[in-house]
């Protein structure tokens, strides 16, 4: 199989949603993946179809140990041996699902390859949950799901960035008329929980800069949310500051989006 990818990094979101998440990104020296919520045969699959070789990848990051973004782990370190990336706090509860030999406990900043990567915390229900920031030589990415807010301190960080992987999980509305019990509607509200429509576009009307060009919306909720609303919300929210973006995706619990260049 060919190597793809030409010059730039790129980027493929092979699932985003609340039963399965998993991303791929690769320039032409390093491929890694972030979350393994799919099966392995799914990533296979979908890979060979952008005539990517599955057995380029370096190593697999981690966001939190939630079953969707790591139901896929084992099988895929069974098939293809590899470095299970995270900070240290998340050694603990990562350990119940396999073996820690597979561990490589990273500091806020390290290197894969060619790729700069840098984790921030985020807010979710887990003992650790991070966000990444991602470049390769004067691209960068941030990547942010499952979090309840963002904290202002890492504004600055999470400025001006070529594209955004970001969580828009639900619609407040939707979820609080909808049909999930008090306590599951409260976890979803809470700081660690998930970010609405309305909170992601505001993040994002403070984030985006000169340099960005695409916007991607992920983890939608398939019970308190469309697809539609996730991008109006957004489009209307960027276009009421006259912010104008190239390129909003928003990336489905069952389909891959495109090979992107960032």
């Amino acid at each position: 199989m060919r190597w793809s990818c030409i010059g730039n990094m790129q980027i493929k979101v092979i699932r985003s949603g609340s039963k399965e998440n998993c991303t791929f990104i690769q320039t032409e020296t390093t491929s890694i993946l972030i979350d393994i919520g799919c099966n392995f045969l799914t990533l296979k699959t979908v890979l060979e179809r952008e005539n990517i070789d599955i057995n380029k990848i370096d190593s697999v990051l981690i966001t939190h140990i939630h079953s969707d973004h790591t139901r896929g782990l084992k099988t895929l370190l069974h098939q293809l041996p590899m470095k299970v990336v995270i900070p240290e706090k998340m050694t603990r509860e990562l350990s119940r699902l396999i073996d820690p030999k597979y561990f490589e406990i990273v500091e806020e900043k390290f290197t894969i390859g060619d790729l700069a990567i840098e984790w921030i915390p985020t807010s979710h229900d887990t003992e650790a949950s991070v966000g990444y920031i991602i470049s390769s030589k004067d691209k960068e990415l941030v990547y942010i799901t499952d979090t309840g807010y963002i904290n202002r301190k890492y504004f600055q960080k999470l400025s001006n960035k070529d594209l955004y992987v970001i969580e828009s999980n639900h619609d407040e509305a939707m979820l609080m008329d909808g049909p999930y019990p008090p306590y599951l509607k409260q976890r979803i509200l809470s700081d660690e929980g998930h970010l609405s429509n309305a909170t992601t576009a505001r993040y994002l009307s403070k984030f985006i800069g000169p340099k960005t060009k695409t916007i991607i919306l992920a983890h939608v909720s398939e019970k308190n949310n469309t697809y539609e609303l996730v991008y109006e919300t957004i489009k209307n929210k960027l276009e009421s500051e006259n912010i104008k973006i190239e390129n909003i995706l928003v990336a489905h619990q069952q389909e891959e989006l495109p090979l992107i260049e960032v």
